[in-house]
């Protein structure tokens, strides 16, 4: 049942107890004490809200940035990853395999103030040997949600 309860969580953090112990064929309160046990366990870490911050008056821009570095004897990447992680600019850091090591995810105000923390903070650190920083420019879907809908042409059919 614990991943179920995961599964709908994932695409609705919100969903109402009642609602989901109906379709998962079980009662309320077990559903509720099988969460709190999942949170306890770390295994549910945090409920996020996802906004499109194109359509607020804010300026958010995101930067994806593949970072090489030189593990750390005993710690991998363990180390480096969580000197980066700790920087509140970084939203995300992932070890992934390929020609870069980690991909770090930044937000910050302007594309200034990303490459600013790149080359002041990131490309600073003992460890990092080279970056590559890719500044997104539009969100077409995030975390299974599509932002860009396109409008249904609502005209009418005329035909001679």
């Amino acid at each position: 049942m614990r991943e179920e309860i995961l599964t709908f969580l994932e695409k609705n953090s919100r969903i109402d107890l009642k609602e989901l112990a109906i379709i998962l064929g079980s009662d309320e309160i077990s559903i509720a004490n099988e969460i709190s046990k999942m949170e306890q366990e770390k295994i549910i870490c945090g409920y996020h809200t996802l906004i499109d911050w194109d359509k607020t008056s804010k300026e958010k821009t995101t930067a994806l940035i593949e970072v090489r570095v030189t593990p750390q004897r005993g710690q991998g990447f363990d180390s480096i990853a969580e000197r980066i992680y700790n920087y509140p600019e970084v939203q995300s850091v992932y070890l992934i395999s390929g020609a870069y090591d980690l991909l770090v995810i930044l937000e910050g105000k302007t594309l200034k103030e990303i490459a600013g923390f790149v080359s002041d903070k990131l490309s600073t650190l003992p460890s990092v040997l080279s970056t590559a920083t890719h500044f997104v420019l539009k969100k077409y879907k995030d975390h299974g949600t599509i932002f860009a809908k396109k409008a249904k042409d609502e005209r009418m059919l005329v035909t001679p």
